[in-house]
């Protein structure tokens, strides 16, 4: 059995679903994990923000706007009356018990559970056509098997279990439509995966039934050798690694979800990217082999604070680093790049949440400088720091002033801290170096 996941894009519109029902109708097992459609979540939380600020006017304005895409999509994909009226009924009750929360005290279950209604929405309704259309299916809820931990990590027996036993439990069918995305947390309550989890889900749902390959199908053919938003001569690759594509995902490409690799690795369960509108396209296909030597692809990521922490004394005293790294520890602020000498320490955090209580505890031991608007180009490739051209890369740098160089901390990653105005400059420059001026 396969698993199939489809982001919002592709189900964002008529023409795709059409377009999705005909890559699925092929007569093999498959669950297909489905988005919210484009644009709702980012409605959904904009309207958990009024219910926040208790602006109940807006935030029905806003929940009568989504209804009213939503009651045109329905009543464009449906031909069959019954089929039509039971999805306007479901449809309805969604929004009715999303009106019902702008008069409740917000909190994070408040939040989890509005988010949660646009995947549950573009299940019900692509399940219907489904059925529409003369296709065995069945509706899988993923709050019935999907579960974190404590530590919010996935409960992998919990989903093993309880995922095999529905499936063993509903009539027989080809396909089987789950939820991307939301979950159950441990006391049992609405909880999700972060922003762009669908992709996570995939491949949890990929470990827990031993899936022959996961399948993540987006509006673009793969992963590229850059950001194809900056820049125009991007082409596809076809191949890359486990490790290859958690630093891409990680670092910037926004394709895939970065933890999204993590459940299969270990399994050796292929990830194949591939593009909705573009069915026939090869992808990028994931495995744990290695194909190939040198820089393979570059990413960009944008929202990076650097703090650069200086000691008091002429060298770094004994304890120094950990006393700084208890600090970040004690408010769950992950560090992207480090780099010290001997006499401070350089780092990267793209969560600035806790930024100020963070400087504050640093500056009774040390001397503090923050630079924020970084960004953190990353450049990916087997092995790279070993490849006898990559040292190359620096030549074309000169007019770039670089905060930070990440170089050995990974034998397929190298990143470079600069200021995000010059991002954009450093991504082509970069790609022409590398990959248009490539000759045979």
């Amino acid at each position: 059995m396969r698993v199939l996941k489809f982001g919002g894009t592709s189900v964002g519109s008529v023409e795709n679903m059409i377009q999705v029902k005909d890559i699925i109708n092929d007569q093999e097992k498959k669950i297909v994990v489905l988005s919210a459609m484009s644009g709702t979540t980012n409605a959904l939380v904009t309207i958990s923000e009024y219910i926040k600020t208790r602006d109940t006017a807006k935030a029905s304005a806003r929940i009568d706007a989504l209804e009213v895409s939503y009651v045109h999509t329905i009543q464009s994909l449906f031909t069959n009356e019954e089929v039509l009226y039971d999805v306007q009924e479901y449809v309805q009750d969604i929004f009715y018990y999303l009106r019902a929360t702008t008069a409740k005290t917000y909190d994070q279950f408040i939040y989890n559970t509005v988010v949660s209604y646009g995947e549950l929405l573009s299940t019900y309704i692509f399940s219907a056509y489904l059925r529409q259309e003369g296709i065995k299916v069945q509706l899988l809820p993923a709050l019935d098997f999907m579960r974190i931990d404590r530590n919010n990590e996935p409960d992998n027996f919990y989903i093993r279990q309880n995922i095999h036993r529905i499936i063993d439990e509903l009539p027989a069918a080809n396909i089987y439509i789950t939820q991307g995305f939301i979950c159950l947390d441990v006391d049992g309550e609405v909880s999700n995966l972060q922003r762009g989890g669908s992709d996570y889900t995939a491949t949890i749902i990929g470990a827990a039934i031993r899936a022959e390959e996961v399948q993540i199908w987006t509006d673009i053919d793969g992963f590229h050798n850059n950001d194809p938003r900056f820049v125009d001569t991007t082409t596809p690759i076809s191949n890359l690694s486990f490790d290859e594509a958690a630093e891409l995902a990680y670092f910037g490409a926004k394709i895939l979800h970065p933890q999204t690799v993590m459940p299969v690795r270990e399994l050796d369960i292929p990830v194949r990217l591939k593009n909705t509108m573009a069915p026939t396209s090869h992808g990028t296909l994931i495995t744990n082999k290695v194909h190939g030597e040198g820089i393979k692809a570059i990413a960009a990521k944008d929202g990076i604070t650097a703090i650069k922490i200086k000691s008091g004394r002429m060298l770094l005293a004994h304890g120094f680093l950990k006393k700084v790294f208890e600090i970040f520890e004690r408010y769950e602020t992950a560090i992207d790049m480090i780099t010290t000498s001997e006499i401070a320490v350089s780092l990267t955090i793209d969560d600035a949440t806790h930024l100020v209580p963070i400087v504050e505890e640093l500056e009774r031991f040390s001397f503090v400088e923050v630079d924020q608007q970084q960004s953190i180009v990353c450049l990916v490739g087997n092995s790279i720091i070993y490849h006898h051209q990559t040292h190359k890369l620096f030549q074309i740098l000169q007019d770039v002033p670089i905060r930070m160089i990440s170089y050995g901390g990974s034998h397929n990653n190298i990143s470079l801290l600069i200021h995000s105005d010059h991002k954009v400059a450093t991504l082509q420059r970069l790609h022409t170096y590398l990959f248009d001026n490539v000759t045979a």
